[in-house]
């Protein structure tokens, strides 16, 4: 399937389909220009001869989620957008004005397109990022970290993945320019083999902090990919914190010197790249190559959540990124352990219509739930995988979506906010619940296993069925009657175990972003 159409050829065109081209099975380009397009296809881009203003050229082809109009030309620009909207009225379509538009071409471009690219209009608005609320929160930024009374320690959230540790490591070299010094700090394990080729190959410098880690050492503390303390982070959940940046909705206030929470975007790294692009400052090819990394990520390869400021920060960090790394992150080896927890994760599996659920029992690497739960979601007739295991006294939950109303990052706090931490995004969640009195049990003994599953996999099978009602109940509010929500303090898994009422209870609020 064609996701992204990309129509005609030139500078931008050139920069763009680069930047896209980590999964070339959905991307497709068309243009006129012959020479272009066996080139492209040289380097195994699916290019096509063709004329991108044509309607029932466009016709012909599978309707793509995205189309982006990207020659040079101002009036090819336009009938190519207008040709595009006619033949795919449902797609996002980028549009590019070319070189030298006029009014008019502009104007219709605004009219046709969902969002337009101006060269024209590039100094303005340069000048604009500097004088607007964009240059007033880099400033503030700036004026924070210049004011840290030494080392800044910028925390990434939990077992962190490459969005989190390529934005921690960008918002150091941010400080270093200010005249700061930091250190990228998180809690947990970098255990995903993606992810630990990620930090070896482009030789980022890490600090893994032990639960309980004193830092008072440091002189100020920065969240980044999260953004509140002592949720999905090991610190303290009176920690003062100086700065603040995070692309998920918080559910609570935030609380910092500075806070930056831009919930438009998909993925932190697009805000580490503003910044860098506000303050004038050249990422190196590491730093580069690891922010279109944490993009590509977040978004699924631009495909989720995904927005024009994604695809803008991935084209400003193309030219200084190393591509070859890119791939050799992408293909790292799989571990036996990981292979094995797919195996029992593939063989305990449950179906409930359209949802799977499944336990794995103990494990020592929760990554590999992750793994488990992308591959069970491509089995036939599943649009919701479930997968939890057992580490060191707590269950660790990952879930997974496709083509489903189910937002499971909502679902999962509903679920288990309120006996633990869960959060994430509408098609990748994940949890964290303390196992409580049901440690007691032998680690090695079945019957753990099995109460466990009963009980997580029970919550939630009756939460995503009630968030399901909720949805048409928010559709026909006439037929339906409220849910009363109730409160309550920290509880752990023996909490629902011991109290048969337990499972009844609407669950409270969690932690934001519990999952990768």
């Amino acid at each position: 399937m064609t996701s992204r159409l990309v129509l005609g050829c030139g500078s931008l065109a050139g920069a763009l389909v680069n930047t896209l081209s980590e999964r070339r099975d959905d991307l497709a380009v068309l243009a006129a220009d012959e020479n272009a397009v066996q080139t492209m296809r040289e380097e195994g881009i699916a290019a096509e001869t063709g004329d991108p203003t044509d309607p029932e050229t466009l016709g012909m082809r599978e309707a793509p989620e995205t189309v982006a109009v990207v020659t040079d030309e101002p009036e090819t620009n336009v009938a190519a957008a207008r040709a595009a909207r006619s033949a795919f009225p449902d797609a996002f379509v980028f549009a590019y004005t070319g070189i030298e538009p006029d009014a008019g071409t502009v104007a219709t471009l605004r009219d046709v397109a969902n969002q337009v690219v101006n060269p024209a209009t590039v100094t303005s608005e340069y000048l604009m990022e500097r004088i607007g609320d964009r240059g007033v929160r880099t400033r503030k930024l700036a004026s924070v970290l210049r004011d840290i009374g030494g080392t800044l320690a910028v925390v990434a959230h939990d077992n962190p993945d490459p969005d989190a540790i390529a934005s921690a490591v960008a918002l150091g070299r941010v400080a270093d320019a200010v005249g700061c010094d930091a250190e990228v700090c998180y809690f947990g394990d970098i255990s995903h083999q993606e992810n630990r080729a990620f930090v070896n190959l482009l030789a980022f410098d890490l600090r893994n902090l032990e639960p309980g880690a004193d830092l008072e050492e440091y002189g100020g503390v920065a969240l980044v990919d999260h953004s509140r303390p002592g949720v999905n982070d090991g610190l303290p959940e009176e920690t003062a914190v100086d700065v603040v940046i995070d692309h998920h909705p918080p559910r609570h206030p935030v609380e910092a010197r500075f806070v930056d929470l831009r919930s438009d975007v998909g993925a932190t790294s697009t805000l580490m790249v503003d910044y860098l692009r506000q303050m004038g400052l050249t990422p190196d090819r590491a730093v580069a190559t690891g922010l279109v990394f944490g993009i590509h990520v977040d978004t699924d390869a631009f495909t989720r959540e995904v927005s024009p400021s994604d695809f803008e920060a991935a084209g400003f960090l193309q030219p200084h990124a190393d591509l070859g790394t890119l791939e050799r992150i992408e293909s790292p080896n799989m571990t036996v352990e990981t292979l094995e927890t797919i195996g029992r994760a593939i063989s305990n599996r449950e179906h409930n219509g359209t949802v799977l659920v499944t336990g794995v029992g103990n494990i020592s690497n929760r990554d590999a739930l992750a793994q488990a739960a992308d591959r069970l979601l491509d089995l036939e007739g599943v649009n919701v995988t479930f997968v939890h295991g057992i580490s060191e006294g707590t269950v660790y939950v990952s879930a997974r979506a496709r083509g489903s109303d189910v937002d499971l990052g909502e679902t999962l706090r509903d679920a288990f906010g309120q006996i633990g931490s869960a959060g994430g995004h509408a098609d990748m969640a994940g949890a964290q619940i303390s196992l409580g009195l049901l440690d007691a049990v032998e680690s090695d003994d079945q019957g753990l296993a099995d109460v466990v599953h009963a009980v997580v996999a029970d919550r939630f099978l009756e939460t995503i069925e009630s968030d399901t009602r909720r949805v048409v109940r928010d559709i026909y509010p006439d037929d339906f009657t409220g849910i009363d929500g109730s409160d309550g303090a920290e509880l752990g898994l023996d909490d629902l175990v011991d109290d048969p009422e337990a499972d009844d209870e609407r669950p409270g609020d969690g932690g934001e972003d519990d999952e990768e």
